[in-house]
């Protein structure tokens, strides 16, 4: 059973949204107001997403490297964590007595 509140998700969504937001602010109407309130939004976001990540127990190397890609790396990361790992065969013991 999963948490209810899972802080990577929800921050990689945030990283996202701040991101549209502020691309879709600086190519219509440029309100200095939105860029203040989303820069450090996106900022503060993009940093949870990459420490949360190299934090996780089934974090590697390439999952915190795919965590710096700003806006889907949050969300590609989550997305290889979902994914259901495969269980190793226990070995058999051919020297039963």
């Amino acid at each position: 059973m999963r948490p209810t509140w899972q802080p990577l998700p929800i921050a990689a969504r945030a990283e996202l949204t701040s991101l549209i937001l502020m691309l879709l602010n600086l190519v219509t109407v440029h309100w200095p107001a939105v860029s203040s309130v989303m820069g450090p939004l996106h900022g503060c976001s993009y940093l949870f997403v990459i420490i949360a990540t190299a934090r996780h127990p089934q974090s590697a190397g390439r999952l915190t490297a795919l965590a710096l890609i700003p806006g889907i790396g949050g969300l590609l990361v989550t997305r290889q964590l979902d994914r259901p790992r495969p269980v190793a065969p226990e070995p058999v013991d051919n020297n039963q007595t």
